[in-house]
């Protein structure tokens, strides 16, 4: 299989995990944690792993995860030299080929000044599943164009609804072209590896013939980088944190591309109190908002609201 999450575990232990790699379409997570049952979270529910690799809902038939193997897996994953990982480890997570992303926790060693300079004695992993979905975008695409033009776009979620999803599909598309717009040069800040999936740089998930990502770069920082160097019509960022990456969206705006980015919030009233801009800035700033929730246990886009009857 393409992509198989077996890669992430040695060759003494794949026979446990064969049943659960040919159910890794359904699959969202994957939590190992030392002495703990192995918990494994498919199409939004939770179960548990047995010894034979099939799953159960009762905790009393689940396998153990050993503290002796999870640390074999986690050496496995980092190729026997976890040194060579620090950089990603003082960010808590592995992006792993395949695009599959692997948060890690355990015990942190800090620097003089506080900050954290790596993981050691890693217990707890968190295997996060990339699913690429493509034609995610379909429904929403007439919305973000007029007339052949791209609108400044919000995209405003709870965790768990699909805005990520729903972003990396729309940047595939507008740098692809569309029946709506031509195919335009995005650039994509991925600072932690979820849009793109980067292994090693290269984006394990398809982003579009005219998409250039910077991985694993702070966004404030990287949109002015990719400003100066890539001349991207469109902009896109995933987690929209602060005003340092509004203001530097703001700049991209100001240099002529357009913008997407997503934000974390129920709704647009919710992310305006966080970072208590006026309503006259989101006004001017984007012009469609996006707000997606679940619904019978799918992700739905609830509301697509344009410039001030965002407000209304």
């Amino acid at each position: 299989m393409k992509n198989s999450i077996l890669q992430l575990f040695p060759l003494e232990y794949r026979l446990l995990w064969q049943q659960t790699a040919q159910r890794q379409e359904y699959i969202q997570e994957i939590r190992l944690r030392a002495g703990q049952p192995v918990i494994l979270h498919m199409g939004g529910r939770e179960v548990f792993l047995t010894g034979d690799g099939r799953t159960t809902e009762d905790c009393r038939g689940a396998y153990r995860m050993e503290g002796g193997t999870l640390e074999q897996i986690f050496q496995h994953i980092c190729h026997y030299s976890p040194y060579a990982f620090e950089e990603e480890l003082k960010q808590g997570f592995l992006t792993v080929e395949g695009g599959h992303r692997v948060g890690v926790a355990g015990q942190a060693v800090l620097e003089p000044d506080g900050s954290v300079r790596t993981l050691k004695n890693i217990t707890f992993l968190n295997i996060r599943i990339a699913h690429q979905i493509k034609g995610a975008a379909d429904g929403v695409l007439p919305r973000i164009y007029s007339s052949g033009r791209l609108k400044n776009t919000l995209i405003i979620s709870p965790p768990g609804c699909g805005k990520t999803t729903l972003l990396r599909d729309l940047i595939r598309q507008i740098s692809d072209g569309n029946a709506f717009g031509r195919g335009m040069t995005v650039g994509v800040v991925d600072e932690r590896s979820e849009l793109g999936g980067s292994f090693m740089g290269r984006p394990q998930n398809d982003m579009g013939m005219r998409t250039d990502v910077l991985d694993g770069c702070p966004k404030a920082v990287g949109m002015l980088m990719l400003l100066r160097s890539m001349a991207p019509e469109v902009i896109a960022i995933d987690e929209l944190g602060g005003m340092e990456e509004l203001d530097a969206l703001r700049r991209a705006a100001n240099c002529g591309c357009r913008i997407l980015a997503t934000a974390h919030g129920e709704n647009l009233e919710e992310v305006q109190c966080r970072f208590g801009v006026d309503r006259d800035f989101w006004d001017s700033f984007f012009g469609l908002y996006l707000v997606l929730c679940r619904k019978d246990g799918k992700c739905v886009v609830k509301q697509a609201l344009e410039g001030r009857e965002a407000f209304a």
